[in-house]
């Protein structure tokens, strides 16, 4: 295993020691000479733990964000653990004769792996596709019956030490097993989520899918054990411990939306990890036309009361340390009233603020400017701006359109909203669209994931999936 600092950490050394400092957010830990002297060497070149207690020390700081770990893609091939690959599929022999052609040139030992077709009740020629790739076919047990189940007949059938779940749409890299099956030498990982992309470009929507579908986890290696946060794993890119699969029961099969984010948490809460790569890849052939786009984001929407009734301890959460928040709180009124005064308050706010966190920063040895500081602090306000404004777009734009129509005057607020929390997402995400075509997307998304939201809380009659978290921590 090699570790390296992740991309943003940097090494500052003074006569007391050394520090590592991660500046988005601004978080610091200390040093002592061997660790810092290890630290050096991965800055480099990386670097792999000599002793247990190196292993320790490296993983602890995996943990908090200040490196990361790069998985040997290349082992011995007696080592790897037997996988049975299985996919969910009903009347898409095109898209299933893709995603087999895909699994040939996997680079895994053909001795090791399966591949198994679950046919939900299939009226084309998806049964005589699996055939001619010799996969094993199985049925769901009916007609439509849905992937959750098809998933859980398939993984009954499955000799596998890790069951590995793609989706008859999608296509696998040669690399997909080999850049993800590293995660589970730590015996604690239940599953590994890998990288999900877009398999067309054509259009402006494929586009804006590749980057903005739920799916596409982001770029960043991400973990969760036990906790309340909403951390999940999409299973049409998916790998389990069988063992760990089979003990909960594997999927719910009456969920036809939600069912990997169920799962995924119901994993944690059994006490096992998961874990996102950004690697793994698969190409996942997203809904290119609006009808259907905006159907499946209003169906993601609808689970979210119905995942909140089976995990009322996973509550959306959010922290608003008071500085920032009055800083932020300033800076919308100012906005709205139109008025310089809020707006230069609050630049004062942010100025004082970051010279008091300078000043403790200071005392604790850890040389940083006050520049650096200031622009942490500003950079950590704007962050917060954003996940407030994102939630408001996501879970309140119908009702706030309708306050628009009875009060106009909201409507400079709320498109200053709209403009920022989509141009945050349009600079992050770097779509390979204009800009009006992904603000036109990225409103009809909100709008149809929040109706989804507002009729899966009606259906569900609760509508607890609105509360939030909110924490006064001070950062």
């Amino acid at each position: 295993m090699i570790y390296r600092i992740r991309e943003g950490v940097s090494i500052r050394e003074n006569e007391q020691g050394g520090f590592l400092l991660s500046s988005r957010p601004l978080r610091t830990v200390r040093l002592n000479p061997s660790l810092l002297a290890l630290v050096r060497r991965m800055a480099s070149e990386g670097a792999s733990p000599a002793s247990e207690a190196e292993a320790k020390a490296l993983e602890a700081l995996a943990k908090k964000g200040f490196v990361e770990k790069d998985l040997p893609a290349e082992r011995e091939a007696a080592t790897y653990p037997s996988v049975s690959v299985v996919i969910p599929v009903k009347d898409r022999a095109g898209e299933l004769r893709n995603c087999l052609q895909s699994l040939v040139r996997l680079k895994y030992p053909e001795d090791r792996l399966e591949v198994i077709v679950v046919d939900d009740g299939s009226s084309d020629g998806t049964p005589g596709v699996a055939r001619e790739f010799g996969a094993l076919l199985v049925t769901s047990g009916g007609v439509g019956r849905g992937p959750a189940a098809a998933r859980n007949t398939g993984a009954g059938f499955a000799s596998g030490e890790i069951l590995a779940f793609i989706d008859s749409d999608c296509t696998a890299s040669p690399e997909w097993l080999t850049e993800l099956i590293g995660a589970f030498e730590d015996e604690q990982v239940s599953a590994v989520g890998g990288w999900v992309d877009g398999l067309h470009s054509a259009s402006p929507l494929d586009r804006y899918e590749a980057v903005m579908s739920s799916l596409n986890l982001g770029g960043r290696e991400r973990s969760g054990d036990a906790g309340e946060d909403t951390f999940y794993l999409p299973s049409c890119n998916l790998l389990v411990r069988r063992s760990a699969f089979a003990s909960l029961g594997g999927f719910r099969q009456e969920l036809r939306v939600g069912e990997d984010v169920d799962l995924t948490w119901r994993m944690r809460d059994a006490g096992g990890r998961i874990v996102y790569l950004p690697r793994g890849r698969v190409w996942h052939e997203h809904r290119s036309r609006l009808k259907a786009f905006m159907k499946r984001r209003f169906e993601y929407g609808t689970s979210e009361g119905m995942l909140q009734n089976l995990h009322p301890l996973r509550q959306k959460k959010m922290v608003f340390p008071p500085v920032l928040a009055l800083i932020v709180g300033l800076l919308a009124s100012g906005i709205v009233l139109l008025n310089g005064l809020p707006l230069a308050a609050a630049v004062a706010l942010l100025l004082s603020d970051a010279a008091l966190a300078h000043r403790r920063i200071a005392r604790q040895g850890i040389p940083l400017s006050y520049g650096e500081v200031l622009l942490a602090r500003g950079r950590a306000a704007a962050s917060l701006a954003y996940y407030a404004g994102y939630h408001l777009l996501r879970y309140y734009l119908l009702p706030l359109s309708l306050m628009i129509a009875l009060f106009p005057s909201l409507g400079i607020p709320a498109a200053a909203v709209f403009l920022w929390v989509g141009g945050v997402d349009y600079h992050v995400r770097r779509p390979k669209l204009l800009v009006p075509f992904f603000f036109f997307y990225y409103l009809l998304e909100q709008l149809a994931y929040g109706g989804g939201v507002l009729w899966g809380c009606i259906r569900q009659g609760s509508f607890a999936s609105y509360r939030m978290r909110i924490s006064p921590a001070v950062v």
